[in-house]
C-alpha cells in the first residue's frame, strides 16, 4: 500500500488541489481587474458537516467521548456563538461595471497561499513521521 492510499494523504491532496484551483480563479480575477462588466468569481468552500453526514449518514449521532471525568460533557458547551452575525455582501463597482476589488483579491490570494503552505507542512511532517517509524 502506498502513502497516497492513506486517508490522511488523500485528504491533504484534495485540500491542496482545491487551494490550487482557488488560486487560479483569484488570478483570473486580478487579471481581469480592468475588464468592463467583469464580476469576480470564487470557489465555494467545502462544508465539513455535509461531507461528514454523507459518510456517516447523520451527524447528530456523533458525540465526543469523555475519557476522563475532568472533561466537559458535550451538553455543557454553548451552542450559539456570541459574535455570529450575518455578513453583508457589498461590492464596489466601477463606472465600467467591473466589480473586482484588488485589495479583496490580494487578501484572498494571501489566505490561499498561507493555507497551501500549511497543508504542505502537514504533508511533510507526516511523511517524516512515516520515515521515522520505518527507521529511515
Amino acid at each position: 500500500m502506498g502513502m497516497q492510499q492513506l486517508g490522511l494523504f488523500q485528504a491533504l491532496g484534495a485540500k491542496m488541489n482545491y487551494l490550487d484551483q482557488r488560486q487560479k480563479v483569484i488570478s483570473q480575477n486580478i487579471a481581469n481587474a480592468n475588464t468592463p462588466d467583469y464580476k469576480p468569481k470564487d470557489l465555494e468552500k467545502v462544508d465539513f458537516s455535509s461531507a461528514l453526514s454523507s459518510i456517516t449518514g447523520d451527524t447528530s449521532t456523533i458525540t465526543p467521548d469523555m475519557t476522563n471525568k475532568m472533561h466537559l460533557s458535550p451538553n455543557a458547551l454553548p451552542t450559539d456563538e456570541a459574535k455570529s452575525q450575518q455578513m453583508k455582501k457589498t461590492y464596489d463597482v466601477t463606472p465600467t461595471g467591473n466589480a473586482v476589488v484588488m485589495e479583496e483579491q490580494m487578501v484572498k490570494s494571501t489566505e490561499t497561499m498561507t493555507d497551501y503552505n500549511l497543508m504542505t507542512a502537514i504533508y511533510q511532517k507526516n511523511v517524516n513521521m512515516m520515515r521515522t517509524a520505518l527507521g529511515r
